[in-house]
């Protein structure tokens, strides 16, 4: 999938030279977090969201430092949260040549943009105009259309073991394990060297078509103190008796 896929289209954008109240009346409007912000031209010179009106005088929430803190601060980064506490106008506040994307963009590049630069939302921009935007909901929505909610198929025993251990054998965290299919029914026996591989096993047997249930036998065996650790499943069993 690409930028184009996932983005909301006819994205509302704000004047650079638009007051802070404007912006904050066309997010609460539109319900939305983020805008990107234009200048007379409609090219993208920015972008404000939610996060820039956290720190805000009229709310009493400026940051505020001990008077020893702040001359290690120093005053060009003083008078920069001062401006951001306290601007009227949008160019003031906002955040200057935000990270974009085309609409051909791979969703993964978004995902790795997203996550480098921890960010929200991404403007979808052509010829320097914002013609929409990703975020994270956006993303959200386009992994509920691409896993719906199906029955799941009918497969054999045999098609089902194969699978799993096709998938086990591309994965290099993966161990040597036994996987047992009986009707559907998926046991996992055999020693794990990391208790993290638990549940990435019943993970991989979970997305094959056609598992009912996966029964976790596998036990931990801790590599610094030598001790045996069973499953949950295993140890409510062994209480049990």
């Amino acid at each position: 999938m690409k930028a184009q896929d996932v983005m909301t289209l006819g994205v509302t954008s704000v004047q650079s030279n638009a007051s802070v109240m404007r912006a904050v009346q066309l997010m609460l409007h539109n319900k939305i977090s983020g805008l990107p912000v234009v200048d007379n031209k409609g090219s993208l010179v920015g972008i404000v969201t939610e996060g820039d009106f956290l720190r805000r005088g009229e709310l009493g929430t400026q940051r505020k430092r001990p008077r020893w803190l702040e001359f290690l601060v120093g005053p060009g980064r003083l008078a920069e949260e001062y401006v951001h506490a306290c601007g009227r106008k949008v160019d003031e506040v906002m955040t200057p040549e935000p990270y974009t994307v085309s609409v051909d963009t791979p969703v993964n590049e978004i995902v790795r943009l997203m996550e480098k630069h921890r960010i929200k939302r991404l403007p979808v921009v052509e010829n320097d105009r914002p013609v929409g935007m990703v975020s994270r909901a956006n993303l959200l929505t386009a992994l509920a259309r691409a896993t719906p909610e199906v029955a799941a198929p009918t497969a054999s025993d045999v098609a089902i073991w194969e699978r799993i251990s096709a998938e086990c054998a591309k994965q290099p965290w993966a161990s040597k394990i036994n996987v047992v299919v009986k009707q559907g029914i998926v046991e996992l026996r055999g020693a794990i060297t990391d208790e993290r591989e638990r549940q990435a096993f019943i993970v991989a047997v979970e997305n094959v078509p056609g598992v009912k249930t996966v029964h976790d036998h596998l036990v931990w065996v801790d590599g610094m103190s030598g001790m045996v650790f069973l499953s949950q499943e295993d140890e409510l069993q062994s209480t049990a008796s």
